[in-house]
């Protein structure tokens, strides 16, 4: 019976490590091509259609987008993908 109770903890352990995991993740992203004030809806709108992310802050000024993502479910070339397709490349500021 111990060693089946040790294998079924075990296993649920394996099963559930990868949600316990995961966790929010901050990037900021430097934007290339936003020319114009409608510039940031867009990087916004295009970002956020990215399953996992939680929360967008586009700076026009800075040129800068910060994403709150969940990393179980998206990843920073997720991210610079979306804004390349909708026209603004982007890749993590340093």
């Amino acid at each position: 019976m111990k060693k089946f109770l040790a294998h079924t903890a075990f296993v649920v352990g394996i099963i559930a490590s990868p949600a316990v995991m995961a966790a929010d993740r901050t990037v900021t992203l430097a934007v290339n091509n936003m020319d114009c004030a409608a510039c940031p809806s867009i990087v916004k709108g295009s970002l956020e259609a990215v399953p996992g992310v939680a929360k967008v802050a586009v700076s026009f000024k800075e040129k800068t987008a910060t994403v709150i993502y969940d990393d179980a479910k998206a990843d920073v070339n997720q991210l610079t993908s979306a804004t390349t397709k909708a026209g603004y490349p982007s890749a993590p500021k340093s």
